[in-house]
């Protein structure tokens, strides 16, 4: 069913911290995690530009396997990019781009015309109960209450 394409063979994540740290030297510890630390800001960077400019997110089949290709990044490097370093999961990382979009979109008077679930399939989201929880975890409103309460702010 699923095709994810990865390496059985490769070691657990923690297996690959645990024996990066106790290979260091006491030289080179320093030296590696400010190394380590500006790739990882830089590479982040480049995750976050890349999502906010060319918004793969609107796909709502986007999976990080996808995305990976689309960035030339290997994809376990991107899933440890975000699991562990934004401490998001891949579909929270992805649906918070979608919700921003939402909400721009239903802040927007001159898109008054357009359903709540014209907006969530155009943001990319394939179900109005899951876009539904995830807006309100992000927001804390529903999608309804939150253009209405912008609206009366607008008027």
């Amino acid at each position: 069913l699923f095709n994810i394409n990865s390496d059985d063979t490769l070691p657990p994540v923690k297996d690959l911290i645990n024996q990066k740290n106790k290979t260091r030297t006491k030289l080179s510890d320093e030296v590696s995690t400010e190394n380590f630390e500006k790739e990882t800001k830089e590479l982040t960077q480049k995750v976050e530009t890349y999502m906010a400019t060319e918004e793969p997110f609107l796909n709502a089949s986007l999976s990080l396997h996808e995305l990976s290709k689309q960035m030339k990044i290997p994809s376990r490097e991107l899933s440890i990019l975000i699991n562990h370093h934004l401490n998001k999961h891949f579909f929270d990382f992805v649906n918070e781009y979608r919700i921003e979009k939402a909400m721009h979109i239903l802040k927007n008077p001159e898109k008054n015309e357009l359903t709540i679930l014209e907006i969530l399939y155009d943001v990319g989201f394939n179900s109005k109960s899951s876009f539904n929880t995830a807006f309100k975890k992000h927001t804390g409103y529903t999608p309804t209450e939150y253009r209405k309460m912008n609206s009366l702010s607008a008027a």
